[in-house]
C-alpha cells in the first residue's frame, strides 16, 4: 500500500490528497507536524534528505517526494494527464509556474497568518508576499477568463495544483472576490466527482 507523509494543512499535501482521493487509490497517512520538527528527524530524513512533506512512499519502498512530481507520477494513465504532448507541457508549465510563481507568494501569507508568524517586523515582507500572490492571481484570472479549466478544456493535474492554495488564499490575507473568473473555476473543481475538502482524509492518521 502506498504510505503519504503529510502535514494537514499542507496545501501541497493537499494536492496529493485530493489526486488519490479522485483516483479511488488507498493509501496509509502518516500525519507529521512540522512544527514540532518532526519532519526533521533521523528517521524521515533518512526518507526525504530535504526534510519537507509531503513524501509518498511506494509498496516497493521507493520515497517520491515534491508535490508536483508526485501528482505527475499519480496521473500517469488517468484522465488527469493529458495524452497531447503539447496539453502534457501545458499542464507541466502551470505546475512549474505554482511552484515558482504562485506558492511562494499565496502560501507563505497563509503560514505565517496561522501560525503567529506574522510579526510587526515582517510586515513588509508579508506585504510584498501578498502583493505577489495578487499578480500571480491575476494571471491566473486571465487566463480562466475565456477557459472552463486550465489545460484543454478539462479538469487536470494543472487544475489540482493550482486549486490546493488558491481556495484559501483568503487565509493569507488575499481576498479572492477580484477574481471572478477563479471564483467560477473553484465551483467548478468542487463540482468534481470524488471531491474532498482540504481537511478531509481518506484514512486514519498514524
Amino acid at each position: 500500500m502506498l504510505t503519504l507523509y503529510d502535514y494537514l494543512d499542507s496545501g501541497n499535501g493537499y494536492k496529493v490528497r485530493l489526486l488519490l482521493a479522485l483516483l479511488g487509490r488507498d493509501y496509509r497517512l502518516v500525519a507529521l507536524d512540522i512544527d514540532k520538527g518532526e519532519t526533521r528527524t533521523a528517521e524521515f530524513l533518512a526518507k526525504n534528505p530535504n526534510g519537507r512533506v509531503p513524501a509518498l512512499e511506494l509498496e516497493d519502498g521507493t520515497v517520491l517526494p515534491e508535490s508536483n512530481a508526485i501528482l505527475y507520477y499519480l496521473a500517469q494513465g488517468s484522465p488527469y494527464w493529458p495524452s497531447d504532448a503539447l496539453d502534457q507541457a501545458q499542464v507541466l508549465r502551470w505546475m512549474f509556474f505554482e511552484q515558482y510563481s504562485h506558492e511562494p507568494n499565496v502560501a507563505t501569507p497563509r503560514y505565517w497568518l496561522r501560525h503567529g508568524l506574522a510579526t510587526e517586523a515582517r510586515k513588509p515582507q508579508l506585504e510584498e508576499k501578498q502583493a505577489q500572490g495578487r499578480a500571480a492571481l491575476q494571471v491566473v484570472e486571465d487566463h480562466l477568463a475565456s477557459r472552463e479549466f486550465m489545460v484543454a478544456g478539462r479538469y487536470t493535474i494543472a487544475d489540482i495544483a493550482l486549486y490546493a492554495y488558491t481556495h484559501v488564499a483568503d487565509q493569507g490575507g488575499i481576498p479572492l472576490k477580484p477574481y471572478p473568473a477563479i471564483a467560477a473555476w473553484l465551483e467548478r473543481v468542487r463540482a468534481q466527482p470524488g471531491h474532498i475538502a482540504m481537511d478531509a482524509v481518506a484514512d486514519t492518521p498514524v
